[in-house]
């Protein structure tokens, strides 16, 4: 007979919800137990929203991002689910990108700030926190506070090594960081920097890594020993070595991913792993529900089931947090005072608009010639003709140090307008030895061979490393065919370069923007003017020691060897910055009278001929003929062996 509570009364009823409540609250019952994760990365010092131009706090605009809008959408997210946990994460190279980082140099660290005051949980390194070196990085977190405020903001480094003695050792860097959060699960973080981001790390040395899925093996052990239920991997490392990671190590839960700006719109599973790409810029906040099951493990993510988005805009229907808008426009201030006193007064606002034009200059695809790296390796090469007061030949530039699209505005406002800020953020990457922000601009001779073996060297690394390596040029032209870069590659990985890529190549012999007509064949033995930025002419000369037959040698106009800092541009007693150029040439432009500004001709609207992509049988190809037509050969030679035996036997 079953239990019924009017029969029993009041002690009954009693006994009867204890009973119930003993079940609910056993294995037999297990608790669903839910929390959110929000995610960025490669935010890249967007402290204001982009493009600037647009960016109006007063009014409905297009411009995405911000560290304020940010702040007023996580805690209207944390509000909202008062009851579950919420936290916050980043990939990534927060830093590098806009002029913002720019301040980093100056003894500021405006990013790291700004997180903690937005209450990120943790996050990790990317190759850019590296752009000044790991001197500058250790200084960096010692500004903000680290490692005395480590545990407010973890910063997880679970793969990097670093010598005896170095100071960043010393700035509160974690390898791991468990949360026990107020529901009962135990969430175990680190954070891995991946291969192929090192190896565009430009400034990290003496800081090295160790194989990211030896690392991420240890850290899982560590933190399951140490109680976690949930591991999360933040990772800088791309898409494919993700995927890589979660199929080859067990235990990850889910991976935060960044280094290649995906916005990954689908989150992947792989492994019983979950994969999620949150995009860039602070454009989108990733928004990760989860519920783990505490009898199985199993952990679902379940933003779909909630009817949820996985991105969430960071737009101007967004109200700005007050005291983070504060914090940022007390950068902002700093920021206009260093471009003021670098630039001499000329530029002294980077919110004013310093160029017009009707049409966006873009990167639409890797690998091939764009509008913004002509209108980029132009302004190199006019500018360093009017500091130098001699003809430059040719101006080449990497695509990975072209950060950006060169966008106009579209409100009523800024239609069609350019401001300061948009516009240097495509090419402020980097430092000199003068220690301020961005790359000088640099004045070398070389060989026409020597021009050939680097358009070779920019053919080989973009069809190993992507598209970072590869170049864009002004001041001549030229064919190349990416399929006979190489003969393949070694059972290692590494490329067995074939020094075939170039068909042609012929030098502009005009004045000014490059026109379809006046060009003369590149003369092997001649010495050429060329300008470029500090980090190629650091880079260039070392593929020549691993690969001879690419040999450049940095000279001056009489031939003899310069070393990089010798080839430094200076003006006005101070290394000439790539910015300042691609900045100089804007406001050098035909200015319109009704419209007050300079204005970006119509020839940069669609792309020349500058690079001409050629699409021949790839070298790898003849290579198996070969291959094929030895093993035939020798088959066919064993074949007569044999018969011959057969003969001698019959005789």
């Amino acid at each position: 007979m079953g239990i019924s509570c009017r029969q029993t009364g009041f002690p009954g009823r009693i006994a009867a919800i204890s009973f119930l409540f003993l079940l609910l609250s056993t294995s037999a019952f297990p608790q669903l137990r839910q929390f959110t994760i929000l995610h960025t990365s490669d935010e890249h010092s967007v402290l204001l929203p982009i493009p600037l131009v647009d960016y109006d706090p007063g009014q409905e605009n297009p411009a995405l991002g911000g560290y304020a809008r940010l702040a007023t959408l996580v805690d209207h997210i944390r509000n909202e689910k008062a009851d579950e946990p919420v936290l916050l994460f980043s990939s990534g190279d927060n830093i590098g990108g806009t002029p913002f980082a720019w301040l980093i140099p100056l003894g500021y660290s405006p990013e790291i700030e700004l997180m903690k005051a937005v209450g990120y949980n943790a996050t990790t390194l990317g190759n850019h926190e590296f752009d000044y070196g790991p001197d500058l990085l250790a200084e960096y977190f010692f500004r903000a506070g680290y490692p005395g405020q480590s545990r407010d903001l973890p910063v997880l480094a679970s793969n990097l090594v670093l010598p005896e003695g170095h100071s960043l050792r010393e700035a509160g860097l974690q390898e791991n960081h468990l949360f026990s959060l107020p529901n009962g699960i135990n969430l175990g973080v680190f954070g891995i920097l991946g291969r192929s981001a090192y190896e565009v790390a430009t400034m990290a040395e003496p800081a090295d890594i160790d194989d990211p899925l030896s690392a991420a093996e240890r850290q899982v052990s560590l933190l399951r020993e140490a109680g976690a239920d949930i591991i999360v991997a933040l990772t800088h490392s791309g898409i494919e070595e993700d995927r890589e990671l979660a199929s080859r190590v067990d235990g990850i839960d889910i991976i935060l991913g960044g280094h290649d700006h995906l916005p990954l719109h689908q989150p992947e599973s792989v492994n019983n792993t979950f994969i999620m790409h949150s995009g860039n810029y602070l454009q989108y906040l990733g928004n990760y529900e989860f519920e783990w099951n505490s009898e199985t493990g199993e952990l679902a993510l379940v933003t779909d089931l909630h009817q949820s988005d996985y991105f969430l805009p960071l737009s101007s229907i967004l109200e700005e947090d007050p005291v983070i808008l504060e914090m940022t426009m007390e950068y902002l201030e700093k920021l206009n005072d260093f471009v003021a006193a670098h630039t001499g007064g000329r530029f002294a606002d980077v919110r004013e608009p310093v160029v017009h034009s009707g049409f966006p200059l873009e990167i639409p695809h890797p690998f091939e010639e764009t509008a913004v790296g002509n209108f980029v390796t132009d302004a190199m090469r006019l500018m360093a003709e009017e500091i130098t007061g001699e003809r430059v030949d040719v101006a080449f530039q990497a695509d990975g140090v072209i950060r950006a699209d060169i966008m106009p505005g579209t409100m009523e406002w800024s239609e069609g307008k350019i401001s300061l800020f948009d516009l240097v953020t495509v090419s402020g990457l980097g430092t000199g030895p003068d220690g301020q922000a961005g790359y000088p601009l640099v004045s070398l001779y070389l060989t026409g061979r020597e021009i050939l073996n680097v358009l070779e060297i920019s053919t080989l690394l973009s069809q190993v490393l992507g598209d970072i390596y590869f170049l864009q040029v002004s001041g001549m032209r030229f064919a190349f065919d990416p399929g006979k870069a190489t003969w393949g590659r070694l059972p290692d990985g590494r490329p067995i370069p074939a020094y075939r890529a170039v068909a042609r190549a012929e030098m502009y012999a005009g004045e000014g923007i490059q026109d379809d007509v006046n060009y003369e064949s590149l003369v092997n033995d001649q010495l050429y003017h060329v300008v470029t930025d500090y980090y190629l002419t650091s880079f260039l000369p070392m593929v020549g020691e691993v690969l001879p037959r690419l040999t450049v040698e940095l000279k001056d106009r009489n031939g003899l060897p310069v070393s990089p800092e010798q080839t430094i541009i200076i003006d006005d007693q101070r290394e000439y910055k790539v910015w300042e150029a691609v900045a100089g040439y804007a406001a050098s432009l035909a200015a319109d009278d009704e419209i007050g500004l300079p204005v970006i001709p119509a020839y940069y609207r669609l792309v020349g001929e500058r690079i001409t992509r050629l699409e021949g049988t790839p070298l790898i190809y003849w290579s198996y003929f070969y291959i094929a037509g030895i093993i035939l050969i020798i088959f066919l030679v064993v074949v007569l062996v044999v018969k011959k035996a057969r003969r001698r036997n019959a005789i």
